[in-house]
């Protein structure tokens, strides 16, 4: 007489056998100048508030394998601190480079505004400043973190940037929301970059438009990696990519501006930008890159 396996016990035994998260508990938290996000009590990254640094940043940002995905700074490239926003060349100042003095962007408040379900959010208001000059950005963004999967941790940064004064940007190729791989999933190493359109490593991807870019690679023996999703309803979309093998990726469209002019915007005019950061196990077809940012473009 054959036994019968309860109902309950196949659906837990079909939970953990497909991935899926049971319960997922994604909190926020205030930790000196960070904020602190965890899943299910693990820590997936902080958001770096301090005013001693050039800007506002996410550092870690640990991928499955727990270890960061991205990299904080080196030697040939301080100015690359893991996952950011900034902009060079802003009405002569830098606000993306070291030196403070250069261009600053600091936080004036940080709210946690969910926390403690299946998702985190959280408001930051930001002034650009430098000595010397009137400021001329304030910004709000709004981010957002869920966890969708074990194998998928998800960053949504929306920013509103509002011109407090005329503003004109100079041709650069440091400008606007940025990541830098850690070294052991950089191209250079072993790893892959690839676009939506299949087009791969520097190479193929510098200078051109394209909804996202995924890097990956493998460590520990498994492959892992990061893909910046921009969102259609961005102004300058399908922006192009600033890209190196050595593992930094950036939607930039100030390096190739429209009619080849300095980017010029009026004050009181805001601009808004949505970013969504895909931080997953595999490479890019396991993780269903191309299905995500369909998903994406629909919200």
């Amino acid at each position: 007489m054959k036994t019968k396996t309860p109902i309950l016990t196949i659906i837990i035994l079909a939970i953990f056998a497909g991935g899926i998260w049971a319960q997922t508990t994604i909190t926020a938290e205030k930790v000196g100048d960070n904020i602190e996000i965890r899943v299910n009590n693990n820590l997936f990254t902080s958001y770096n508030l301090s005013a001693n640094e050039k800007y506002p940043f996410f550092f870690p940002v640990n991928g499955p394998s727990k270890a960061s995905i991205t990299s904080m700074r080196n030697a040939n490239y301080p100015h690359h601190s893991s996952l950011f926003f900034g902009c060079d060349q802003v009405n002569g100042g830098n606000y993306w480079q070291e030196g403070i003095e250069r261009g600053q962007i600091i936080s004036l408040r940080a709210d946690i505004i969910e926390t403690g379900g299946d998702k985190v959010v959280m408001e930051n208001e930001c002034i650009w400043k430098r000595p010397g000059a009137k400021s001329p950005i304030k910004d709000i963004r709004t981010i957002t973190v869920r966890a969708p999967s074990k194998n998928l941790y998800v960053i949504d940064f929306d920013i509103t940037m509002e011109m407090l004064l005329d503003v004109t940007i100079n041709r650069t190729n440091h400008s606007l929301f940025s990541g830098r791989m850690d070294p052991d999933l950089a191209v250079i190493n072993g790893g892959t970059m690839i676009n939506a359109e299949g087009e791969t490593f520097e190479k193929g991807t510098f200078g051109k438009p394209s909804p996202w870019i995924d890097c990956y690679g493998e460590r520990m023996g498994n492959i892992e990696g990061m893909a910046i999703l921009q969102h259609p309803s961005n102004k300058w979309y399908p922006s192009t990519w600033f890209t190196r093998d050595y593992g930094f990726f950036s939607p930039t469209p100030m390096y190739w501006p429209e009619n080849g002019k300095n980017t010029v915007l009026k004050k009181g005019e805001t601009v808004k930008l949505r970013y969504r950061v895909l931080v997953h196990s595999g490479d890019h077809k396991t993780a269903n890159i191309a299905e995500e940012f369909e998903k994406y473009k629909k919200e």
